[in-house]
């Protein structure tokens, strides 16, 4: 029997969840992590019936109520000794927990510190009861610590690669599930943390981003390399959107980096960004648009500045010095649907290490920002080149 087969001439990437650029893109994002069990399709779009386009209240509340939907059942489960009801209940509820608060503006909010308790909690609780390889670590950090999760492959034999994942501006440490599992499932152990500037660190410690990221990634590596199943010469990181412009600056300060993956790549994220920013500042307040009103508030909370601090602060961010010291091997992602695709390969173009291009076509269904809603694909083709390379 012959089969015929049609070309796909519309792609998934252009259906929008909402008109809000950031909310769309945390949906996606959301039914992506249902490959892992971290969310489930019925509970996303039932919050998103609920949601109202840019409404940023409607937003935290849809979120929240199901995520306490999802936690009040689970301790009825816990408390019934259904333990894997339990485990798995607990490890939805974190999630919507943690994107209620990723479109959040108003930071004096007592909301972000509770419900970043929350999230952190089931998210714990959620591995105990599954018996998920994982556990909270705290990475010592000038004065106080980072906080993150290690992952300890079951398939690994000794001591065995690690890789280290960044998350980027929106997302959290917990988020990258899609690649620590895929790292795990494959013998190499896995470590994520929240960094300055990012999830639990900046909600609940107060700490900003920060252009040396150098700083930052020094002790996280000081931590890897003193856990006893970890190889040292076998070090891998991956950054995701931020993230990926943050982990080739650690790769070019610290040898200990063995491979570097930028997911996407990006030699000068500030520069970038402070344009979109610039043509916002221009506006008078009170013709600022709600959602570039909200991108302001994000940026300078993020980045610990003023309004009238912010665009110096963010030309900060340009690597343009320093890629010429990167040695490692690099591997740069990019996607047909990223928002600058051109920046990606202006960075490949640029480096002067070992180096391999990745590039995401609406074939994949991964071309979406950081691959999002196509963590499966993804994820194989990701890994197959680490598996290779580390």
């Amino acid at each position: 029997m012959t089969e015929e087969f049609i070309k796909f001439n519309n792609h998934w990437s252009s259906q929008k969840f909402s008109k809000n650029m950031l909310q769309d893109a945390l949906v996606k994002h959301v039914l992506g992590l249902v490959n892992y069990r971290m969310a489930d399709v019925g509970e996303v779009l039932e919050v998103n019936a609920n949601l109202k386009n840019g409404d940023e209240q409607t937003w935290i509340s849809a979120w929240a109520t199901m995520a306490n939907r999802l936690q009040e059942r689970a301790i009825q489960y816990e408390q019934a000794n259904k333990l894997v009801s339990a485990g798995s209940a607990y490890l939805r509820a974190s999630t919507y927990w943690r994107v209620a608060l990723m479109y959040f503006g108003d930071v004096a909010d007592p909301r972000i510190r509770q419900y970043c308790r929350l999230s952190q909690g089931c998210y714990d609780k959620s591995m105990k009861l599954s018996g998920y390889p994982g556990k909270a670590i705290e990475i010592p950090y000038e004065n106080t610590t980072l906080p993150g999760h290690y992952f300890q492959s079951p398939h690994a034999n000794g001591k065995s690669p690690l890789l280290i994942v960044v998350p980027g501006r929106d997302t959290w440490a917990d988020d990258t599930r899609w690649v620590t599992d895929a790292a795990i499932k494959r013998g190499i152990n896995a470590l994520t943390f929240d960094g300055p500037g990012q999830g639990m660190t900046l909600r609940l410690q107060g700490l900003s981003f920060r252009p040396d990221f150098e700083n930052v990634m020094k002790p996280v590596l000081d931590f890897a390399v003193g856990l006893s199943d970890v190889d040292p010469s076998r070090i891998g990181v991956m950054g995701m959107s931020f993230g990926g412009f943050q982990v080739p600056r650690a790769a070019a300060f610290d040898k200990r980096i063995k491979v570097c993956i930028a997911d996407p790549g990006n030699i000068a994220w500030g520069k970038m960004i402070g344009q979109r920013l610039n043509k916002i500042l221009a506006l008078p307040k009170r013709l600022r648009p709600a959602m570039l009103e909200y991108m302001l508030k994000d940026y300078t909370w993020k980045h610990g500045c003023s309004e009238k601090e912010l665009l110096p602060e963010l030309a900060k961010y340009d690597n343009s010095d320093i890629i010429d010291q990167i040695q490692s091997k690099v591997l740069v992602l990019n996607g047909a649907a990223e928002i600058n695709p051109e920046a990606a390969k202006e960075f490949y173009n640029q480096l002067t290490c070992p180096k391999d291009y990745l590039f995401f076509d609406e074939n994949s269904t991964a071309q979406q920002h950081t691959q999002m809603g196509g963590y499966a694909p993804a994820s194989e083709m990701i890994f197959n080149w680490i598996e290779d390379n580390l």
